[in-house]
């Protein structure tokens, strides 16, 4: 069981949100990127873990206020709403939480092999010499 298994389907929404091209990803991709957030989180504390699933419920259920249906039930554009609402919310704790998460979405789905490939990101060990 990874960290964010109890929010996963959230976890995921968020993600295909923030990068769209993550909604082309199979169960194996999806597993990678699970397997690549749940390293990062591995060493963090555990108070770290609950605070980043309670934040992904937030995010799930607040939007039935104002839209009638959770996060994940909502279309990718009120998804966007909802995420930008967030980024820019008053409070600290809260702008600083989403972006955290933010950063898990984007960790998960370029940490991936492919989506270096796709991007044309071709690391040497070189640095700046092996460029022409």
């Amino acid at each position: 069981m990874t960290v964010l298994s109890p929010v996963s389907a959230i976890f995921r929404a968020l993600v295909c949100t923030i990068v769209p091209e993550a909604t082309k990803l199979d169960a194996r991709a999806w597993a990678e990127v699970e397997s690549l957030v749940d390293e990062t989180l591995r060493e963090r504390p555990a108070s770290l873990h609950r605070q980043l699933r309670l934040l992904l419920r937030v995010i799930e259920w607040a939007p039935v206020l104002r839209y009638g249906r959770p996060f994940t039930g909502l279309d990718a554009a009120t998804r966007t709403q909802v995420l930008n609402f967030l980024q820019e919310h008053r409070s600290r704790l809260i702008r600083t939480g989403f972006w955290g998460l933010r950063t898990l979405a984007f960790l998960g789905y370029y940490g991936r092999p492919e989506a270096a490939g796709e991007i044309g990101y071709a690391a040497d060990r070189r640095g700046w010499e092996a460029l022409p």
